[in-house]
């Protein structure tokens, strides 16, 4: 079984590839999401996080995303801790998860991960896919999304890995700048893995 490794910067439409693979039936594990729903669910990460940065981590039994994200991503090494709490029930997670979907004889798999090469999670994967976009289109898109100002954005811009060295390290970039259609490549890329 192929696992394919889907990455990119904050904002570039790494999402909407992965969406498009799950329209082709392909099993997509969501990094950020799992991550986000074992800071809810997991006991032991919550007690380990809570004892890290405070009772006021969690607000009405579910983490307050926007009160961590001010202690962290002012602080390098907050969210180092944060990193180093979050990231191996993650990979953990995901190990779970591919295991499972080699069970069930799919041809391949892909992982979607914004920090892949940051968490060091790009290990034992067979092909990854960058996701790129001009940085003032990622910049509008994260802003519309999340609701935040430009200078957050930027901010959590900082904390990943340089758009350009990203994409070095991947097997194939995607511009997902609204102009080049992305389906006609992944059905390409699609056919590709399956073969």
């Amino acid at each position: 079984m192929l696992k394919i490794g889907i990455t990119g910067s904050i904002g570039a439409g790494k999402s909407t590839v992965a969406g498009i693979f799950k329209v082709l039936g392909v099993p997509v594990f969501d990094a950020d999401a799992t991550a986000k729903n074992i800071l809810n669910s997991d006991p032991l990460l919550r007690e380990q996080v809570t004892a890290a940065f405070g009772s006021e981590t969690y607000k009405n039994g579910l983490l307050d995303r926007k009160y961590l994200a001010t202690l962290v991503f002012n602080n390098p090494e907050q969210l180092a801790k944060l990193n180093a709490l979050v990231h191996p029930a993650t990979i953990q997670a995901a190990n779970a998860w591919a295991k499972h979907c080699e069970e069930q004889g799919s041809p391949y798999i892909v992982k979607e991960a914004a920090l892949l090469f940051e968490a060091g999670t790009n290990v034992g994967l067979d092909f990854i896919i960058g996701v790129t976009a001009p940085e003032d289109l990622r910049i509008a898109r994260v802003m519309v999304r999340d609701h935040v100002t430009r200078e957050e954005v930027v901010k959590r811009m900082q904390h990943q890995l340089d758009d350009t060295e990203k994409m070095k390290r991947c097997n194939i970039v995607l511009d997902n700048n609204e102009k080049t259609l992305l389906i006609p490549q992944l059905l390409a890329l699609h056919q590709q893995f399956i073969s």
